[in-house]
């Protein structure tokens, strides 16, 4: 059935892009999601969703927030120093002692530690924002 193919589609675009669309805009990241309980869906109306996004002007709280769902991957497994090394560093980019590209690194640096198949596809840490069709 073409409609479970292309609502598939969706959920892998989704799956590689909502970490990032959620530190952009919560709004639009819960709307996406609503749009993706319906029962047809589409990949190009999905597509330009995520796309305006990345017009939107950066959000300190957005991107925290993010962040924070990003850490619950990491939470059971990571030591009390490397919380507090990705809370630090959360901290300084909040107050603007940091920026994005040093969280996401230091993300990534518990990613090589702690692997993860879903997150170590998602844009949000990949950087690879121009790959949104699937």
């Amino acid at each position: 059935m073409k409609y479970k193919t292309i609502k598939k589609e969706c959920e892998e675009l989704w799956a590689k892009n909502k970490y990032y669309v959620l530190s952009k805009s919560h709004k639009t990241y819960l709307e996406i999601r609503e749009y993706l309980k319906e029962k047809e869906v589409d990949i190009l109306f999905l597509n330009e969703k995520i796309q305006k996004v990345r017009k939107i002007k950066e959000s300190k709280k957005d991107f925290s927030n993010a962040i924070l769902h990003v850490w619950g991957y990491f939470k059971k497994e990571a030591s009390e120093i490397e919380k507090q090394g990705l809370f630090n560093i959360l901290e300084e980019y909040m107050v603007g002692k940091n920026n994005q590209k040093s969280v996401i690194e230091y993300i990534n640096t518990l990613l090589k530690k702690y692997p993860n198949k879903y997150l170590q596809e998602s844009t949000l840490l990949t950087g690879e924002q121009d790959e949104t069709m699937a």
